[in-house]
C-alpha cells in the first residue's frame, strides 16, 4: 500500500470551541457476518455527521459491497435511524461477503460515489472486510479521486485488535450471551448429574471467545486451539485428554460436565492442517473428477490420491467428518468448520 501505509496518525481531542462545518454526503456499508452493535455504529455515524450540519446525508449500500458495485442503495433517514437504534442484527441494509479487489468494481464503485458526491465511505466489517477497504483506499488515492474510505472494526471473534484497536465490536456482547447459555447448560448438567455436553463455540482462526466464556463459566474442560497448535497434539492427543478428564470426574462419582470447543479447532491441529491443505489443492484441480465420483466411493477416491502421511488420517475419519472436509469451501475458500460435527449435544 505505498499510497496509504505509514501515513501520519489523527487525533480527535475534545475542544469547546464552535465551528461551521460544510455538509458532507456519506457512504457506509455493513460486510460479513452480523454482529452486535452494527445499527448503532451507523446510528452514531448518523449522528455525528448530522450534528456538524444537519443538511448531510447519509448512503447505505444494500446487502454489502455488493450494493457499491451494482449501485444498490438508500438514504438513511433519521426516521428509518430510529427504527433500527439500539437493535441486534444488520438489517437496516443488510450484509453481504462480496469482495472488493478488480479495477472494475472499483470503478462501478466510483460512478456511485460520484454521482451520490459522496466523500467518505465507511465499510464496516471483519479483517477480509478492512483489507478489501485498504485496496480500495489505495486505488482512491492513486487515482486522486477525493474519496476517504473508513474501515470499522467488526468481529464477534475478538481477533481483530492492535495497538489502536482494544477490541471490536459485538465481541462483548456475544460473549455474554454465550456464557448465559453455558451457565444454563451448568445448572442443568449438575441438576441432572447424569450428562456430559460439549458445547462448540465460533471463532474459526481464533479462540478468544471459547476462552472469554471459560474465565466466565468455569467448565471442566475448554480446548483452546492455539495451545494446541503449540503443542503440536494431534487429533488423539485431543480425544485422549477429554477422555482422560471425563474418566478422573467419573472416578470421583461425576459423571457429568460441560466442555468448550472452538469451532475453528480442527484446523490449529497440525496433522489436521496439513491434511486440509492438500485437499484444498487437490479439489481446486480435480473438481470436475471429484464431483464425477459416487458420494459412496468418494472417501476411497480421495484416499488414493492423498500422500501416504494424510491418506492414513484422512481414513481414520468417521465417513462423516471425511464427506464434511470435502464439501463446498466458504466465500473465502476456508473448510465450512461449524459444519463439521465434532460434538453431539449430549453424551
Amino acid at each position: 500500500f505505498p499510497n496509504t501505509y505509514g501515513m501520519p496518525l489523527i487525533q480527535f481531542v475534545e475542544s469547546n470551541e464552535t465551528a461551521n462545518f460544510p455538509a458532507v454526503n456519506v457512504g457506509v456499508i455493513l460486510s460479513g457476518g452480523q454482529a452486535p452493535g452494527g445499527h448503532n455504529v451507523i446510528s452514531g455515524l448518523f449522528d455525528g455527521i448530522k450534528k456538524l450540519n444537519k443538511d448531510s446525508k447519509l448512503y447505505g449500500f444494500i446487502l454489502g459491497p455488493g450494493g457499491l458495485i451494482n449501485h444498490h442503495y438508500t438514504e438513511l433517514t433519521s426516521n428509518i435511524i430510529n427504527e433500527y437504534r439500539n437493535t441486534g442484527g444488520f438489517d437496516i441494509i443488510g450484509s453481504g461477503r462480496t469482495k472488493l479487489e478488480t479495477t472494475e468494481q472499483f470503478e462501478k464503485g466510483y460512478e456511485i460515489l460520484k454521482k451520490l458526491n459522496i466523500k467518505a465511505l465507511v465499510i464496516i466489517g471483519g479483517d477480509d472486510s478492512n483489507t478489501n477497504a485498504c485496496v480500495l483506499a489505495e486505488y482512491y488515492v492513486a487515482k486522486k479521486q477525493g474519496i476517504q474510505i473508513i474501515g470499522c472494526p467488526k468481529t464477534i471473534d475478538g481477533d481483530l485488535k492492535n495497538e489502536m484497536i482494544e477490541t471490536s465490536f459485538g465481541f462483548d456482547t456475544a460473549c455474554k450471551v454465550y456464557s448465559e447459555v453455558i451457565g444454563n447448560i451448568q445448572r442443568d448438567c449438575n441438576s441432572a448429574r447424569k450428562y456430559w455436553h460439549f458445547i462448540k463455540l465460533m471463532g474459526r482462526s481464533a479462540s478468544h471467545i471459547a476462552l472469554e466464556c471459560a474465565l466466565q463459566t468455569q467448565p471442566n474442560i475448554c480446548i483452546i486451539s492455539e495451545e494446541v497448535e503449540a503443542k503440536n497434539m494431534s487429533l488423539n492427543d485431543v480425544v485422549t485428554y477429554i477422555a482422560q478428564a471425563v474418566a478422573n470426574r467419573s472416578a470421583k462419582g461425576n459423571n457429568f460436565g460441560t466442555i468448550l470447543i472452538p469451532e475453528g479447532l480442527v484446523e490449529f491441529i497440525p496433522a489436521m492442517k496439513r491434511l486440509i491443505a492438500e485437499l484444498n489443492d487437490f479439489l481446486v484441480a480435480n473438481a470436475n473428477e471429484f464431483a464425477a465420483i459416487d458420494k459412496e466411493n468418494q472417501q476411497e477416491y480421495i484416499i488414493s490420491k492423498l500422500s501416504k502421511e494424510n491418506a492414513d488420517i484422512y481414513a481414520s475419519l468417521p465417513k462423516g467428518v471425511a464427506r464434511q472436509l470435502t464439501l463446498d469451501r466458504d466465500p473465502h475458500g476456508n473448510v465450512q468448520v461449524s459444519l463439521i460435527m465434532l460434538e453431539v449435544n449430549s453424551v
